[in-house]
């Protein structure tokens, strides 16, 4: 196989065989899943993929927790056609995959995302959840977006701005003791930074013993050991959304 001699090690876990509550919708030139709460909310939660696309079922089970927590949730397609990664790629060929899919030039699709969601569902405050690609792309826009009243970033750090600490909006960031892709002296510059140059609100939780993915790429009914902590990441996530939004 390709991908032996360099196995990629952003693991795509317990991939859930999830049927999805939602519908996918065309927002001018890409397509987007959208799941809306039982009851008429004016808050909505955009999540942002992570390297396996929009379309992994994982990712569509978070939007649907977050539905069911009373918040419109959509999930953009931030790939725009392009096909995303796979796990029987070889690493080494990432960089070069990643060129055109680059987490901090979505602004055109999140503007695009900010109006449908203000016109077409009602929204009067968003907020931002990404994970692993999806991450970056959240502290990304916490950067950018002073009307993204909240971000969670799930294992993601922005490296390549020379501004990426002066956060315009409260943001969360969660990572895994144990992850291979970023490692804690990355976790510590940003808490390091964030604490000398940040005005708003933030906080960064490193989860013990944990790896890559955990928080939606680990199944908790299959991962016992993994399961509080996959629950307490989760309920972090939703009160810091409730806190802000």
């Amino acid at each position: 196989m390709a991908n032996e001699a360099k196995p990629c090690p952003c693991d795509i876990g317990d991939r859930m065989e999830y049927g999805a509550l939602g519908q996918e919708v065309q927002i001018e030139h890409f397509k987007a899943y959208v799941v809306k709460p039982s009851t008429a909310s004016n808050k909505a939660i955009i999540v942002i993929q992570d390297i396996f696309g929009w379309q992994l079922p994982n990712t569509r089970y978070m939007a649907d927790m977050l539905a069911a927590n009373g918040y419109i949730a959509i999930c953009p397609d931030f790939f725009v056609g392009k096909e995303p990664w796979s796990p029987t790629k070889d690493w080494s060929n990432f960089q070069e995959w990643l060129q055109d899919k680059k987490p901090t030039a979505i602004n055109k699709e999140v503007d695009a995302v900010l109006k449908f969601l203000k016109d077409q569902c009602g929204a009067k405050h968003i907020g931002v959840v990404g994970f692993c690609w999806g991450g970056v792309a959240t502290h990304y826009l916490a950067l950018l977006y002073p009307e993204i009243k909240a971000g969670v970033s799930v294992y993601g750090i922005v490296r390549e701005r020379e501004d990426r600490y002066e956060l315009k909006s409260p943001t969360l960031f969660i990572f895994a003791e144990n992850d291979s892709v970023i490692p804690l002296d990355q976790v510590s510059a940003l808490e390091a930074n964030l604490k000398e140059k940040c005005k708003v609100d933030y906080q960064v939780k490193i989860f013990p013993g944990q790896t890559h993915g955990f928080v939606h790429r680990k199944r908790e009914d299959i991962n016992p050991a993994d399961k509080p902590y996959i629950q307490e990441a989760r309920k972090d996530l939703l009160n810091w959304l409730n806190k802000y939004m």
